[in-house]
C-alpha cells in the first residue's frame, strides 16, 4: 500500500533530469517544476514508469496534479523533489482519485467509495484488461458525479489498477 500525497499547480518548467550516468537511459527522465500560485514550488522527477492519465503530453502552462509516495525518501533540498508516480492534467469534466482502495472499495482516506457497474472499464496502466477484483489495490479512479455523503459514492467510468511490485 502506497501512502499517496499530491501537489497541484501550473507547470513552470520541463527539463531533462541528469542522472550523472551516460548510457541508454540518458534523456529518459524529466524534471517538471510545478507552482501552486501561493508561493510553493515542487519538482517532480518523471521516469518512464510515471503514469500519465489519459496518456497526455504536458507542457509549460498546464494545470496538473502530481501524485507521489509520501513515505518515500526525498533529498533535503528546496524546492522539494518527488518521484512522480501519477500525473493528471486537470479536466473540468473528469474527477480523479489516486489511492489505495480496501475490500469495500473505499479509499484509504475514507472520502470515496467506488460502486462497480458492467460499464466500468477496469484496466492496467498498459491499457490491457484487468480480470480480477480491483479491491485491496492501489487504483486510479476516473469518475464524474458523486454523492455528497461521506464517503462520497460514485460509479466510475474507468479504474486503472497500479501493479507497482513484482509478482
Amino acid at each position: 500500500m502506497i501512502n499517496f500525497a499530491s501537489f497541484r499547480g501550473i507547470i513552470t518548467m520541463i527539463s531533462d533530469f541528469v542522472t550523472g550516468q551516460n548510457g541508454p537511459n540518458e534523456g529518459c527522465f524529466k524534471i517538471i517544476s510545478v507552482n501552486n500560485g501561493n508561493g510553493a514550488t515542487v519538482h517532480f522527477v518523471v521516469s518512464p514508469s510515471t503514469y500519465f492519465v489519459d496518456h497526455i503530453t504536458v507542457q509549460v502552462g498546464d494545470l496538473i496534479t502530481g501524485y507521489y509516495d509520501a513515505d518515500a525518501p526525498v533529498p533535503l533540498i528546496y524546492p522539494p523533489q518527488y518521484q512522480a508516480l501519477v500525473i493528471v492534467q486537470d479536466n473540468p469534466y473528469q474527477n480523479v482519485k489516486v489511492d489505495y482502495f480496501n475490500n469495500q472499495l473505499i479509499s484509504s482516506d475514507g472520502l470515496l467509495q467506488v460502486n462497480l457497474s458492467p460499464y466500468t472499464q477496469i484496466v492496467l496502466t498498459n491499457s490491457q484488461s484487468f480480470s480480477r477484483s480491483p479491491a485491496n489495490r492501489n487504483l486510479i479512479v476516473l469518475y464524474g458525479p458523486s454523492t455528497k455523503s461521506i464517503p462520497a459514492q460514485t460509479t466510475p467510468s474507468t479504474i486503472i489498477v497500479m501493479c507497482l511490485s513484482n509478482p
